[in-house]
Parts: C-alpha cells; sequence; structure tokens
C-alpha cells in the first residue's frame, strides 16, 4: 500500500497587525543540546540545580553525568534528551524573567515539537513537575516506538514546498512504504518522515532536483504515523494533567494558531507526536499577529535562524525583524532588552 503526505493549505490569517513591540519567546527542540548545557546555570542557582535532580528522580537517568560530562551517543538518546533539554529551556527562560521581572512581557510563545512542552511550562500551562513528566515519558515512548529501526527522518533543503511534496508523492509510490512531510520549518526547508527506504529514495530524488538530504540522527519517525502507539500511550497521562489557561497565547505546532485555553492546549499535544509541525505558519502567524522580536530560549541557535527566510515572502522591507537568543547564565547576564 502507497502512503503518502499531500501538500496543505498554509494556516495563516488575513492581514498583518500593527507591530505589538513584545516578543513572541520561541523554545528550541531536540538537535539543540550541547555539551554542558544548563550547567552554569545551575551552579550559580539552586533552584535551577533542583530542576535538574528532579528531572532525573522522573525520568530515571542521570542527566547531568550525561549532558555535562557530554557522552556524544547517549546525549542523542531521546530518553535523556527530551528532559534535560526542558530543563535548560524552562531554567533559562525562569531565571531571565527573574531578572527582568514585567519589563519582559512576551506576547506569545511557541516551541518547535518538543520546544512546545518549555512554551506552555512558560506560560503557565503544565507545572514544573508535570511538564518533566510528560517530556521523560514521551522520550521513553519514542525511543521504543521503533526498536527494529525502520524510521528514520531526513531534511530537505534548498527546495520549495512543493517540489519536495512532489518528492514525497513519489517516494512514497515507488517504495511503496510510508513517507510525509513532518515538519515544515522554512519555505527551503522541510523534513520528511517514515519508512526508511522511503526517506532514503526521498534524499535521493532531492540530489537529482538540485537539492540536498540529510539523514537526521533520531530513533524512530516523529511526527508520522509510525509513532501512533507512543502518542496512545501518552495520551492517558495527557488526559489526566492539569491544564491551566495560558498567562499568554501558545501557537502549536500541530496548526501554526494560538491556544487561549488549557483544554485547548491538550487537544494540541494529543495530536502533536503524529501529526507535521508548522513551524512556517506559525511564524507567519506571529508576524501577523503584530511580532517583529522573537527571543529563542534554547542552547544553540535554531530557531532564530528561521524567522528571516520563513518571513521574506510576506514581511514589509520596512520592518525591522529583531531575533535574539538566550542560550547560558551568561546570555541572561549579557542581555539587553
Amino acid at each position: 500500500m502507497t502512503h503518502a503526505s499531500t501538500q496543505p493549505e498554509m494556516h495563516t490569517e488575513l492581514s498583518p497587525a500593527p507591530d505589538c513591540g513584545r516578543p513572541a519567546l520561541i523554545f528550541s527542540g531536540q538537535g539543540s543540546q550541547v555539551a554542558g548545557m544548563g550547567r552554569d546555570l545551575a551552579e550559580a542557582s539552586s533552584e535551577a540545580m533542583d530542576f535538574w535532580k528532579q528531572a532525573e528522580r522522573i525520568s530515571g537517568l542521570p542527566l547531568r553525568e550525561i549532558f555535562w560530562e557530554g557522552d556524544e551517543s547517549a546525549m542523542s538518546d531521546t530518553r535523556a534528551l527530551q528532559p534535560a533539554l526542558t530543563v535548560v529551556n524552562c531554567n533559562l527562560w525562569r531565571a531571565l524573567s527573574e531578572r527582568f521581572g514585567a519589563s519582559l512581557a512576551p506576547f506569545a510563545a511557541a516551541g518547535h515539537s518538543l520546544g512546545e512542552f518549555s512554551a506552555l511550562a512558560a506560560a503557565g500551562v503544565l507545572s514544573p513537575r508535570s511538564v518533566l513528566e510528560i517530556t521523560s515519558l514521551r522520550g521513553r515512548l519514542m525511543a521504543e516506538a521503533d526498536p527494529e529501526g525502520r524510521g528514520a527522518m531526513a531534511a530537505i533543503v534548498k527546495l520549495d514546498m512543493d517540489a519536495v511534496a512532489a518528492i514525497v508523492e513519489e517516494a512514497a509510490a515507488e517504495s511503496g512504504a510510508l513517507l510525509v512531510a513532518a515538519n515544515r520549518n522554512t519555505p527551503q526547508q522541510t523534513v520528511v518522515s517514515g519508512a526508511r527506504e522511503a526517506v532514503a529514495l526521498a534524499v535521493q530524488k532531492a540530489k537529482e532536483r538540485k537539492g540536498r538530504g540529510v539523514e537526521l540522527k533520531v530513533s524512530g519517525a516523529f511526527h508520522s504515523p509510525m509513532m501512533a502507539e507512543a502518542n496512545r500511550e501518552l495520551a492517558p497521562l495527557l488526559e489526566k494533567t492539569v491544564w491551566n489557561a495560558p498567562r499568554f497565547p501558545v501557537y502549536c505546532n500541530v496548526d501554526g494558531r494560538p491556544v487561549h485555553d488549557g483544554e485547548s492546549a491538550r487537544k494540541s499535544l494529543l495530536r502533536q507526536m503524529v501529526t507535521p509541525v508548522f513551524w512556517v505558519d506559525l511564524l507567519r502567524n506571529l508576524y501577523l499577529a503584530g511580532v517583529r522580536w522573537w527571543l529563542e530560549i534554547s542552547p544553540k541557535a535554531v530557531l532564530g535562524k528561521m524567522v528571516g527566510p520563513s518571513l521574506a515572502a510576506i514581511a514589509a522591507q520596512s520592518d525591522h525583524l529583531r531575533v535574539d537568543l538566550v542560550d547560558s547564565l551568561s546570555g541572561i547576564l549579557n542581555y539587553a532588552m
């Protein structure tokens, strides 16, 4: 049986709003990890260190040893990576917000894939403990979803979304295997996800079209139907978790649109693991809502680099798009609003 994705419509609003003058927080996901991440802040703050220890108790993993000693193989294991990166993102935001207080008032927040949980925690939708429980279980379920290594992901760059959609359709038809466009990161960067043979064929076809495909170091075909069982196993925890009303809107991966209440956030997360990440749509909707300032909370610059390319087709020439990165204790201390 052949499986392929179709190109969805862009989930954007109709016209831009005036510049709101407030930042949108953007939290990174897998791929932004670095050795030693979060250590400087934890060693300077007992609260930050306690959050690492709590994550270790909940996950059952020696997260500080893995990430502070820099074991590359262990660092890429999604079981450890998901709670550890969530700790770093949340600690960075907490320290930054404590420094600036009410003068730093986000317009909204968003996070790429795993980063969406950090965005929900920053907005107060999820408690610190709940976000660790969810990301720890999510990491384990996603790592165990494909023990035979049947799934894969690859980033296709230098080709537009229509070209990638055609590649996905062809590769799925020729291989007879599942393949979807999983992450629509920029107009020229789309991540495909599915059966390993279909992903390999898509990479080959991208090269033939003068594009480039790079297989990602992940443990499965994330944001595809191959995560259906993991998604079902995560659902009971999402159902029993308390979801609070957000202090500011959180723009979601599943459609690029904001949620304004806890129940909508929960419903969105019930779908996130098996549906595409509409990051281009999300950035464009933030822009159309009036955002011109993006504040990336991450141990490494990843998402900020996507802002300009994603908005090039719709941003006014007179717009000044500001993109900041806070990645460490020194980044917080040196940050100027």
